[in-house]
């Protein structure tokens, strides 16, 4: 969504706050957004974000691939790359009149911060990157997870029977064995459109943005988890040694690619301590 002239600017703002569902709540000074990650979407953060108002106000949204938006807005020709859902973020963001903020982006969002971060450094006081891949397929000493035939495969599948892929899916990146954040999961994949979910999943496969790394100047703090179906330990690493600003290393004992749905407890602990603590 590009914008012209200001007032051109305000009615784009506003139409894009309404499509993406953006609110912003809470009673602290600081600026906190919190982006979801493929297959949910803001209500994912829902068992943490009660810990946040007092201190924060916090921007929430939904990605335009998200079930949760009218999939009329989701236009396959602009969503070919992350770069699009950068500039939905942006948008939010000036929309909002926010100019300083902390985000925290779970997995796709995770590279969506870092590539707004890149594009405009100033915005951003901290990232924290929570199940976050800059590359998810296996390239030489490079270990992302995933080897192209098997996501190939993945594809395979959502096409052929998207509601069983769902349900063989949601348990997998889930991991630990929490039935509510399955059933949870399985809700916000189940409400996405297959077609927008498979386009999106070619996407985020198909990217690689270790090349950019190293452009980051704002201190991030990696959230990974002990046992990710989607991101092996090799990945967080990765993204420690390469990532331009300074970088910490958060390791979560929990299980699975989603730990603000099964483990809200752990998360919140390390994601205060995350965003006090002084890089």
């Amino acid at each position: 969504m590009g914008f012209g002239s200001s007032d051109d600017t305000t009615t784009k703002g506003r139409k894009l706050l309404e499509i993406l569902n953006v609110r912003m709540v809470g009673a602290g000074c600081r600026v906190l957004v919190l982006s979801h990650g493929f297959g949910t979407d803001q209500s994912a953060w829902n068992r943490v974000l009660p810990y946040f108002l007092r201190d924060y106000r916090v921007v929430l949204y939904d990605l335009v691939c998200a079930g949760s938006v009218n999939p009329d807005h989701f236009e396959f020709h602009r969503y070919t790359t992350l770069d699009a859902y950068v500039d939905d973020l942006l948008a939010v963001l000036d929309a909002l009149g926010v100019d300083r903020c902390y985000f925290v982006g779970h997995s796709v969002s995770a590279m969506i911060g870092i590539l707004a971060a890149i594009r405009r450094p100033l915005l951003f006081l901290k990232l924290i990157l929570v199940g976050a891949s800059p590359r998810f397929l296996n390239d030489g000493d490079y270990h992302g997870g995933f080897e192209r035939e098997e996501t190939e495969e993945v594809f395979a599948a959502m096409e052929a029977n998207y509601e069983a892929w769902v349900r063989g899916f949601a348990p997998l990146a889930v991991g630990a064995d929490v039935p509510a954040a399955v059933r949870e999961f399985s809700r916000t994949l189940f409400n996405m459109r297959p077609d927008i979910s498979l386009f999106v999943s070619r996407t985020v496969f198909n990217s690689d943005l270790r090349g950019v790394l190293g452009l980051v100047q704002a201190p991030c703090v990696v959230i990974q988890t002990a046992n990710d179906v989607s991101v092996p330990p090799s990945v967080a690493a990765y993204l420690k040694a390469h990532l331009g600003g300074r970088t910490t290393l958060e390791l979560l004992h929990d299980e699975g690619h989603l730990p603000h749905l099964s483990a809200p407890a752990s998360f919140v602990h390390v994601l205060h301590r995350a965003l006090t603590t002084t890089q």
